[in-house]
């Protein structure tokens, strides 16, 4: 792969430690839309100024996970280095690659930025500059201990990351105190990438709305409000009538004391339908239900379909434990990263990947009432009104992420 062209904003973020303008910053931060080419840029960017900076440095790129980081950057990256005239010599199991470039040598190690525990990772390193990608997904604590490790004369620190809610700690304390941190800070739009197409640009505004729409394709620092799922309409989601479906997956919400939720799911030309399901509130009911009682209520709602697998909250250790044993249904634990489960969901219905059948009442109900939590200061749903839509987060997270992540463009590919 060739890039033969790059925008005004794209060749400044690869080419500030150069510029008289600019060198004597000591970081860069790039926030904005999707696809926007701030990713590509930076890392090629980093990877230039380390090399033609120093020999036998030690350097760190981290993502949220090692994962990811390799996905996003690593495997773009690479291929393009070696053209331009890199020697790359990558240690998969060790989490490093040495790079070679006009006789010196310097080394990156990938970290991933997962939660709180991550920052003992790269704890008592001495690293000369350090890359962030999507640092808005890590906690403070893992960022602020790498940067605490850049302590090489002549280090730089880069960032880039999509907009999140306004509260976020890196908005109040890397961009709004860019000058105060000796920051150059760049805006990117989808416009700034030359490499995509209109038809591709106008893909990404279909994806999202409300929040995420202003998020990710305006590239805003937007607080969440109001219901959950805008996008949510009756008369484009909701069915009646049979469906023949080839796949059927159940996903399950788990409550003895808060309601239980269950949902019966099948794949139809690229639409997955919720065909059924089954909420059992003990308030409503006045009596609660055991594991065994829900499991009866599991098999009904499968009656004799064959399906694929039993999605449940991964909280519900004695209820899954409770499926394993009785032998019938294969079980996996759920994803419950709430605010991207969310984001898949809206891509999921802005795209009409989603359809409920109109008996399926509970789930109904709650799209009207599942609301953010407006003074919590973060994305942060309501904890009312949220059984069936935590069962289908936890099928859309599961579905999308053994298939093809946000864009759930593979939600219609059978395995």
């Amino acid at each position: 792969m060739t890039i033969t062209e790059f925008s005004p904003k794209q060749r400044l973020a690869m080419k500030w430690w150069n510029m008289q303008s600019y060198k004597a910053l000591d970081a860069i931060i790039c926030d904005g839309a999707v696809r926007s080419g701030k990713t590509l840029s930076m890392s090629l960017g980093f990877v230039f100024w380390a090399a033609e900076s120093f020999g036998g440095g030690a350097f760190a790129m981290c993502g949220k996970t090692i994962t990811s980081l390799r996905r996003n950057v690593i495997t773009p990256m690479l291929p393009l280095l070696e053209e331009y005239g890199f020697t790359i010599r990558e240690r998969v199991s060790g989490n490093y690659f040495d790079m070679t470039f006009l006789g010196r040598t310097n080394r990156v190690y990938l970290f991933g930025g997962r939660d709180e525990s991550s920052a003992a990772l790269i704890q008592g390193m001495t690293l000369s500059g350090v890359f962030f990608d999507e640092v808005a997904l890590m906690p403070r604590s893992f960022v602020e201990q790498a940067l605490a490790r850049c302590s090489v004369s002549g280090s730089k620190m880069w960032f880039n990351c999509n907009p999140d809610n306004p509260s976020h700690w890196f908005y109040n304390e890397w961009i709004k105190k860019r000058r105060e941190k000796n920051a150059l800070y760049l805006h990117f739009t989808m416009d700034d990438n030359p490499s995509l197409s209109e038809k591709v640009r106008e893909r990404y505004r279909r994806m999202y709305s409300g929040t995420f729409y202003d998020r990710f394709v305006l590239g805003k620092w937007t607080a969440s409000q109001g219901v959950v799922y805008p996008m949510f309409s009756e008369k484009q989601h909701v069915f009646s009538g049979d469906v023949e479906c080839e796949r059927y997956v159940i996903s399950c919400d788990y409550g003895t004391v808060n309601p239980a939720s269950f949902g019966l799911w099948g794949l139809h030309c690229g639409v997955w339908y919720r065909l059924r399901e089954y909420y059992y509130s003990s308030k409503r009911e006045g009596v609660c239900r055991t594991d065994e009682e829900h499991y009866a209520a599991l098999e009904e709602l499968a009656g004799d379909l064959r399906i694929e697998k039993v999605i449940v909250d991964p909280s519900a250790a004695s209820f899954i434990e409770c499926i394993r044993r009785h032998g019938r249904f294969r079980v996996v634990k759920a994803d419950n990263d709430v605010v991207s489960g969310i984001r898949q969901v809206s891509s999921a219905l802005k795209q009409g990947k989603l359809r409920f059948h109109a008996s399926c009442k509970d789930i109904l109900r709650e799209f009207t009432l599942y609301s953010w939590n407006e003074k919590a200061g973060a994305d942060i749903p309501i904890k009312e009104n949220d059984h069936a839509m935590d069962d289908m987060r936890y099928f859309v997270a599961d579905i999308a992420g053994s298939q093809c992540g946000d864009e759930l463009i593979a939600l219609s590919v059978a395995r």
